[in-house]
């Protein structure tokens, strides 16, 4: 477990030991915040038979696939949240999520994580970067929390969009197979699938906090209020980034039909010229007498004809660009 106490937003105890916590959090001076991270069902029944949380909040930390929430109770509030990012290996690279659920208490806050994936260092630095902020409570720092979360999304999205864009090039340009081009455009739909299922409720959690904070502090507020609009922000463009990637998939289906319209074209096209011969030989092979039967002009007419026949459908179709 990791601990920190702040008293009037200056940081007091850079560390907190699990024996100090309950005096810290009944100290109405300390604004304390605790992390878990993958705590056990033993570990997290016990934390909510201390602090009198009902079964169902042990039960939506446990499980792994919960949509983010926000629940307001009488003496807490329970949270989760998702942290996403795109892996660092080779394109195409996969959307990774991390749950961080939480517990907001008069004097302390408490995130329970999943895993270590989230740079929990990167929003103590926020807290300690604002302790005017940080003085008003508790409210500061879910609210240095959740914009971290929030600035994840964007450069995820940012990083998606950078990706959706490459591939827009490449489908003019013609660098890359089909099949290939197919298959990330699938992996960008489902990556965008899962951030959807993760950007949408942050405006549920974002304005549930919200409503029960809004008249504590003005500044706090207005942070929140900046913190909604950025939210909004993300869920519009995760949307349009949808859109998008649905055209670009339905573009490249068009393109496949007009490049298979010009290869029946020209297959047609040569079947008319090949059948102009066929046509002619056919005839001139016939069983009784013709002019030029039996004579060499019989043979030059027929070459003539063929040839002419031949070259005038070619230019024909060169016209009407079949060829």
């Amino acid at each position: 477990m990791r601990g920190m106490a702040w008293r009037d937003g200056l940081l007091v105890r850079p560390t907190v030991a699990y024996e100090e916590a309950d005096d810290l959090a009944r100290d109405p001076s300390v604004v304390l915040w605790l992390d878990l991270v993958e705590p056990t069902p033993e570990e997290m029944r016990t934390l909510a038979d201390h602090l009198g949380l009902h079964a169902t909040i042990v039960e939506d930390v446990l499980a792994p696939h919960e949509r983010p929430k926000f629940v307001r109770a009488s003496d807490h509030e329970f949270f989760m949240t998702y942290a996403v990012r795109l892996d660092g290996g080779d394109s195409p690279r996969q959307l990774l999520s991390s749950r961080i659920s939480g517990l907001v208490l008069p004097h302390a806050l408490l995130t329970i994580r999943a895993d270590e994936s989230f740079d929990m260092d990167e929003v103590v630095r926020r807290w300690n970067d604002d302790p005017g902020l940080l003085a008003t409570g508790t409210g500061a720092l879910l609210h240095g929390l959740l914009d971290t979360v929030v600035d994840e999304h964007f450069a995820t999205i940012q990083e998606l969009d950078d990706a959706i864009e490459d591939l827009e090039d490449a489908l003019f340009e013609g660098g890359r197979t089909t099949h290939e081009f197919v298959r990330q455009i699938y992996g960008l739909r489902k990556d965008l699938v899962r951030l959807r299922r993760v950007v949408l409720p942050m405006r549920e959690v974002v304005s549930g906090v919200l409503r029960h904070r809004l008249g504590e502090n003005p500044a706090l507020a207005r942070s929140y209020e900046d913190l909604y609009d950025h939210v909004l922000r993300a869920a519009e463009w995760t949307e349009s980034l949808r859109d998008m990637v649905t055209t670009l998939f339905e573009t490249n289906l068009s393109l496949q039909d007009i490049q298979l319209n010009q290869v029946m074209r020209k297959l047609a096209a040569w079947a008319a010229i090949i059948a102009v011969p066929t046509a002619v030989t056919g005839w001139f092979g016939q069983n009784i007498p013709y002019v030029g039967f039996g004579r060499p002009l019989g043979v030059w007419m027929s070459v003539a004809i063929i040839l002419g026949a031949a070259g005038g459908l070619w230019l024909l179709f060169r016209r009407l660009d079949w060829l």
